[in-house]
């Protein structure tokens, strides 16, 4: 007969004690966590805004449709214009966006020189903040590759970025800022063609500010402050916050825009 194992007594363990957190250690946690959600809400408002850029007016886009001379090709990365009622010139603008306006808001600032025979490349910006994005200009020219004399050329922001293009790339012929100034890089030793437009009424790049950098830009630049003229005026987006209150009108101000490019043009590369 067999006879049943003894029982083995397991002795019964004590529980683990709980462990105490700290108060100031349950602080810290709070406080970390409430910064992560304030950078994490931040960021998705930065991004929703970046997105969310200064449309053309319609009547602006409905102008430039109806002109025989000029034709539009919109691209996932710019906004092309060639000259289609008069023979192309072999000269080009690569021409950069100011922050977060939609690059179809200077298609009617660039008609009439395109009409004259200039092909235009407005980028569309990364994040809609051209002073963000790192492609280079071969990017943007490789668009018109019947082009071989370019000039780059910026809007505010979308200007400091075009001084980056001419410091870096010789391929560069000719720089053309509106409201805007060469903020990061000096370009006062270079013999390059420079035309550089203000505004007396602009109250986000002031004559104050283009005066400021203005040693920046080669001697022989052309510098111009239009009188009466303010920030927004430079495209056809509407008014602006912080900008000053024009007293041109938009059809004025675009006729002193036009009279100064195509002054500017006439000298530029071999059509000069």
């Amino acid at each position: 007969m067999r006879q049943r194992p003894a029982s083995r007594h397991v002795p019964a363990t004590s529980p683990t004690p709980a462990r105490h957190r700290s108060p100031a250690r349950l602080v810290l946690k709070a406080v970390a966590l409430s910064l992560f959600a304030v950078v994490v809400l931040a960021v998705a408002g930065f991004f929703t805004w970046a997105k969310t850029p200064m449309a053309a007016t319609a009547a602006s886009l409905d102008a430039v449709a109806a002109d025989p001379r000029v034709a539009v090709t919109d691209t996932p990365d710019a906004v092309v214009l060639r000259p289609a009622g008069t023979a192309a010139l072999d000269q080009g603008l690569v021409f950069v966006a100011g922050a977060r306006v939609d690059p179809q808001a200077y298609e009617q600032t660039f008609v009439e020189l395109v009409a004259s025979g200039v092909t235009v490349v407005v980028e569309r910006p990364v994040l809609g903040f051209g002073i963000l994005d790192r492609r280079g200009l071969d990017h943007f020219t490789a668009l018109a590759p019947e082009v071989s004399t370019w000039a780059v050329g910026g809007h505010s922001l979308g200007g400091v970025r075009a001084c980056q293009y001419a410091a870096d790339d010789p391929a560069v012929d000719a720089l053309v800022l509106f409201g805007s100034y060469c903020a990061t890089t000096d370009l006062s030793g270079d013999d390059l063609p420079v035309l550089s437009l203000g505004g007396s009424d602009d109250g986000l790049s002031t004559p104050d500010d283009i005066s400021r950098y203005r040693d920046r830009l080669p001697a022989d630049a052309t510098v111009v402050a239009i009188d009466g003229l303010a920030h927004a005026q430079f495209g056809s987006y509407g008014a602006q916050p912080g900008d000053g209150t024009p007293t041109l009108t938009d059809e004025e101000a675009r006729g002193r825009i036009d009279r100064e490019l195509a002054s500017f043009f006439a000298g530029v590369g071999d059509e000069g």
